[in-house]
Parts: C-alpha cells; structure tokens; sequence
C-alpha cells in the first residue's frame, strides 16, 4: 500500500490563529506539490511561547477541542481532502492551570478520528513539563487507516521503548511522532538515534516532525522498517514529503524476523497483552490475557 505523508516542520509563535493561517497555506502547498494524503504537525504546535515563559502563563492559549484552532485545523483538512495529525494545548476540567498535551488524529472529512493525551512527561534535563501539563492515563491505540494502521506517541516518549512496543503488538505499520525536541548537548545524536532505534526494533515506519526555531532542533526525519532515514529536514521551516509502501514492512521481516522471533515467556511484555507468533512475515496476533479483562 502507497500513500504520501508530508512531515509540517514549522516555527509555532505564541497565537494559536497565527499557527493555523501558517499551517493552512502549507497544507495547500502540500496538497498541490506532492498530493499529501496525511499531514504530521509537531507537537504543541498550537501555541509555543519563548522558553523562559512560565508554562502556566503559556497554558493560557489552551482550549477545547471544540474551540477555534480545532475548528479551523479540521476545516483545512476537509478543504484539502486530507488527513491532519496534529498537537494542541487542551484544557483540562480542572482549576489548577494545566491543559492536556493533546494529539489528534482528524481525517480529510474533517472529522476527529482519535486523541492521544501524553503520558509521560518531560521531566528531564532540568525541565519540568508535569509543572503545566497534566498526563494522560492510556497509551495510543493505534487506528485503521485507508494508509495502514497508525500508531503514535509524543516525543520524549521515544525514549522509553516499551511505548513503540506496544503500538507495533497492537498492529501500528507507522508510528507518528509529533515532537518539540529541545536543543542541548547530544541532542541531535539522541534524537535521530531512538527514533532510528524504534523503527529497526520493531520493523515499523516512523516518522517524527519536529518543531524548529528558538529552543528546538528542527531536523525531522522518517526512518523505515529496516532503519534507514528516508527523509529529513534541516533547521528551519519545511515541508518533508515521506513516500510510504507498507509492502516494505512485509519485505524486512522476511530478511529479519526479529519482531515475530520474541519470546514473550522469557520475559514481562510490560503491557498486560500475550502475544501468540504466527509465521514472521506477519508478525504476531494479539490475546488479551486473563488478567487484563
């Protein structure tokens, strides 16, 4: 199965309307250039403030998911006739100024197929993402799409492998991973080897589109099943066109069955799920265990 994903590496500035007059003009540019089927947007892309801002006080620009910026994002996706994955600031039912990280999922109807709050916060190299934002409780389940199954996590959740794992045991073909990956020594290195990382363990497409400009790296990329980089950004604004063939998937596990090859009696899967191998080309099927009914 072919289709074509175009990776929406931008700068976000402080005003949600002036990030969706931004991604508007690129999902026409998109549409008309390479026939995008699905558009990623970087994490929080919604509303990104100056580093030193307080994350409360930057949590301002939160909404529902009825409110304008969602609104406009599922009208760009229904004028252009394609899917949106995109990450906002949700507001939370609770008074203590922390919004949601939210992903979602709309189709080229405009409707919202799937959200995903993220889970695991970052707190990490001095910073603490918890301070605004309230995490989620369930991990992505991935969805069916007319271009594979999707799967999907938030950036500093690629460090923790057991995230990836459990989209591809869930049946994920590409996993999308909207991001705002900081700057800092080694950074750069970390980043494009984890999601390389992701990608080769478990024979699965990933793609992350990051934010650039101010505190972030930018450098998105899009790795395939058997690791290597397909497309990739520079520093700044970009449009990265990623041509996908889930066939690929199929042709790597046969050369490396590594996926399918597990021995889950050997050791905890982390995620309440028995996986029973079938022939490796296929990779496994999923039964629920008793204690996780």
């Amino acid at each position: 199965m072919q289709s074509t994903f175009v990776m929406v590496q931008m700068k976000s500035v402080e005003d949600p309307m002036e990030n969706l007059a931004k991604a508007a003009k690129y999902a026409s540019e998109a549409k008309e250039k390479f026939q995008a089927d699905l558009l990623l947007f970087p994490e929080v892309f919604m509303s990104m403030f100056p580093s030193k801002t307080p994350v409360l006080e930057s949590n301002k620009a939160a909404e529902p998911l009825d409110g304008p910026f969602v609104t406009g994002m599922r009208k760009l996706a229904k004028d252009n006739d394609v899917w949106v994955v995109f990450g906002m600031k949700e507001k939370t039912e609770e008074d203590d100024g922390r919004a949601y990280n939210t992903c979602l999922v709309v189709d080229n109807h405009g409707e919202i197929i799937s959200k995903y709050h993220k889970t695991h916060m970052y707190d990490a190299f001095g910073y603490k993402e918890s301070n605004g934002f309230k995490p989620g409780d369930r991990l992505f389940a991935p969805i069916d799409t007319p271009f594979g199954k999707l799967g999907l996590f938030v950036c500093y959740e690629v460090r923790f492998p057991e995230v990836a794992r459990y989209e591809a045991t869930h049946g994920a073909d590409i996993i999308l991973m909207p991001t705002s990956w900081v700057k800092g020594d080694l950074k750069t290195f970390q980043f494009r080897t984890l999601v390389t990382a992701r990608a080769i363990e478990n024979t699965v497409f990933v793609l992350a589109c990051n934010q650039c400009g101010g505190a972030t790296t930018g450098e998105s990329v899009a790795v395939d099943p058997m690791g290597v980089a397909i497309a990739a950004a520079g520093e700044t604004d970009a449009l990265v066109p990623v041509f996908i063939d889930t066939d690929r998937i199929a042709q790597v596990r046969k050369k490396l069955p590594s996926f399918g090859d597990r021995r889950m009696e050997l050791y905890e899967d982390g995620i309440g799920m028995s996986v029973t191998c079938t022939k490796p080309v296929d990779g496994c099927r999923l039964e629920e265990s008793e204690d996780n009914k």
